[in-house]
């Protein structure tokens, strides 16, 4: 049954009006390769993304409202053509990066296969979303709220307010832009103050840190207080309990043990994390996406049947109706687009995917596409479990290559092309979801928003392989070391790499796995959600402070305001963040690219980059005081965010 046939959007369907317009593509495509870019930094460096939709809406108003007049669906049309680029990022480097820690992997990681599993995962994502529009966004609009999608309806239709709005995402990104720019360009302090406890003390090997940068401290702020202080709770269990925990019982044995690859008693914190925790870490992150896939069992289980079920009942209707607003494009661009694609994929040189792993992708693409569009359109985009989706798929794919006594490893970048591809795609179409919800309040053109999500793919992936590249040859991805105190250590991705690896030559230290699933356990007794716990378990403590730090604030500006403001409201804290977000990653993208730029060489030989000719050395000079410098400097950034978070938000916003 049709619960919509008296619903109105906000441009009626017999209304035309400019909507796929050249500056409005043109536009759309910057902020895809612009959000794609920064998805691309923080993924890597913390494991999670955040939604780019709302930000990308309200700096459209705000530019047309600057340089020239523009339409709502004009407005709507760039941030469908923009949010492509973050997430597809989201699903590239929570995938693509485990191919470096793979055997044979590295063979693969290069700009060409980046670019073909990106652009195939993200294109199969829209494909697959097409037959589901009317099912999911139009016959079960009210059943199926798409919180981000009516949220950014809302911001476009308030687009009078454009200006007000955008001022603050402006403010962020400039200040987050200079406090790096001074930070980590020229060198005024630290970017990370810590404190380890010696190995004599109560508590060996102990350690505090925090990473005093912009976009976890927005990061933490838009997550808010509760997954926030979980998330940092995994950390300080790693860092304050795990870690003096097996260096103490360390100091009592004159045996290496396994995975180790020397004494305990001779070990920094950092190879600690390395050679132990990290492993129990993946056990803990991997149970928790399992737990959550199992949560919303039933919800998939529904979710796929009753979905089937209306295509069913649809068959065939393409084409009925002449509506402006219920135009998709044809069923037959969907099919033979799909097919297209898996022979690219199959037949592609150096892409390790065979005729059975491109049906593999084909079948499992399908199914967590539908369920991806289903469950953002109940719990949001932010709460997806992607990760689920796509551990479960790799740990499907590693038990039909078994089968097939397929366990060389040769196979295992084959497996990771699977889970990659069908996680860019569950990615792509969750916020493809959101995007068409958005489109059918505002009353935009189906066929035309669905064009320009394929240009925002096509687009957003050549900045996305490249920025990829970039970081891991300049910065570095993979597990912390001295070589590389502050890499990007790519948490999701080594995740799955650890995964593919274990099953397929069965060398994963099973006990520390299981410990870390144990503790996952003992989470989800305790009535909290365990994913969000297990993933700051695996990730430093000095990522997770900052995070916890933001989501503080956040609480904070609650109790100021006295409302327990939702975590993803359209307030002023939570626009200047987003600021800070992507200020912070634009400027860590020209840091890495400054770092890569050898401008000559010191009287050693060793190469000078750029960064070297403007970094003034001040940071280090303080010596010990320099944590606390550090700490000041954070602190003051945390006061800025605050004095911005509780000024009076934007006028309360509603949609037809």
């Amino acid at each position: 049954m049709n619960n919509t046939e008296e619903f109105e959007p906000y441009v009626p369907s017999r209304t035309i009006i400019p909507e796929f317009t050249l500056k409005a593509v043109l536009l759309g495509v910057f902020f895809g390769i612009l959000f794609g870019a920064t998805t691309v930094y923080l993924g890597l460096k913390v494991g999670l993304t955040v939604s780019a939709s709302i930000p990308i809406a309200v700096l459209a108003i705000s530019l047309f409202k600057k340089f020239g007049q523009s339409t709502i669906l004009e407005n709507n049309m760039v941030q469908t053509i923009g949010s492509a680029g973050e997430s597809i990022a989201a699903g590239v480097v929570f995938t693509i990066p485990a191919l470096l820690f793979l055997s044979h992997g590295s063979e693969y990681f290069h700009y060409f296969q980046i670019f073909v599993l990106a652009l195939v995962g993200g294109f199969l994502g829209v494909l697959f979303m097409i037959p589901l529009r009317r099912v999911l966004i139009v016959q079960e609009h009210h059943q199926l709220p798409y919180p981000e999608g009516t949220a950014c309806a809302d911001v476009l239709i308030a687009g009078e307010k454009g200006g007000s709005l955008a001022q603050k995402v402006y403010y962020g990104i400039g200040l987050a832009f200079l406090y790096k720019l001074l930070m980590s360009v020229f060198g005024f302090w630290r970017d990370t103050a810590g404190y380890v406890f010696s190995k004599q003390s109560h508590i060996p090997n102990a350690n505090v840190s925090v990473e005093v940068t912009p976009e976890l401290l927005g990061v933490g702020y838009i997550i808010g207080p509760r997954i926030a202080g979980v998330m940092v709770a995994g950390g300080v269990l790693s860092a304050l309990v795990l870690t003096p925990l097996i260096s103490f019982f360390g100091e009592y044995t004159n045996t290496v043990i396994a995975p180790g690859t020397k004494l305990i008693s001779e070990m920094t914190p950092s190879q600690i994390w390395s050679q132990y925790i990290r492993y129990i870490g993946a056990g803990a992150v991997a149970f928790g996406g399992v737990i959550t896939m199992i949560k919303t069992l039933p919800t998939i289980v529904n979710s796929f049947k009753k979905t089937i079920h209306h295509l069913k009942q649809s068959k065939g209707q393409d084409g009925v109706t002449e509506e402006r607003t219920d135009k998709d494009l044809p069923l037959s661009i969907v099919v033979i687009g799909s097919i297209i694609l898996i022979l690219i994929m199959t037949f592609l040189p150096n892409i390790p995917v065979n005729a059975l792993s491109a049906i593999l992708i084909v079948i499992a693409g399908f199914f967590f596409v539908t369920v991806s569009s289903r469950i953002v359109g109940l719990i949001g985009t932010s709460s997806n479990p992607l990760s689920g989706m796509t551990i479960a798929t790799l740990m499907g794919t590693c038990l039909i290559l078994i089968a097939k006594g397929w366990t060389d490893d040769v196979y295992q970048p084959m497996a990771l092309c699977v889970g990659a591809i069908v996680g860019i795609a569950a990615a792509n179409a969750g916020a493809t979801a959101q995007d068409l919800k958005t489109g059918y309040l505002v009353g935009a053109t189906p066929i035309k928003q669905q064009i320009g999500m394929m240009i925002g793919v096509a687009t957003s992936t050549v900045a996305i392989g490249y920025t990829l590249m970039l970081l891991n040859n300049t910065l570095g991805l993979g597990e912390v070391s001295e070589a590389h105190p502050h890499p990007l250590p790519a948490p999701q991705a080594t995740l799955m790499a650890t995964i593919i690896k274990g099953m397929l030559n069965q060398s994963l230290p099973w006990g520390l796995v299981l410990i870390g699933m144990g503790i996952a356990l003992v989470v989800e007794l305790c009535g909290i959600s365990s994913l969000a716990f297990a993933v700051g378990t695996y990730l430093p403590i000095a990522t997770t402070t900052p995070i916890f730090i933001g989501g503080l604030i956040r609480w904070f500006v609650a109790q100021k305001k006295k409302s327990a403001a939702k975590e993803d409201e359209l307030e002023s804290g939570t626009l200047f963040s987003s600021g800070l977000i992507a200020g912070g990653a634009i400027a860590g993208i020209i840091i890495a690219v400054m770092l890569g730029t050898v401008v000559g060489t010191d009287a050693n030989g060793k190469s000078i980059s750029l960064i070297d000719r403007f970094n003034t050395g001040i940071g280090e000079s303080f010596g010990a005081t320099g944590d606390w410098v550090s700490v000041v400097a954070f602190v003051l950034l945390g006061l800025v965010l605050y004095l911005f978070a509780i000024k009076k938000d934007p006028d309360p916003i509603t949609h037809p």
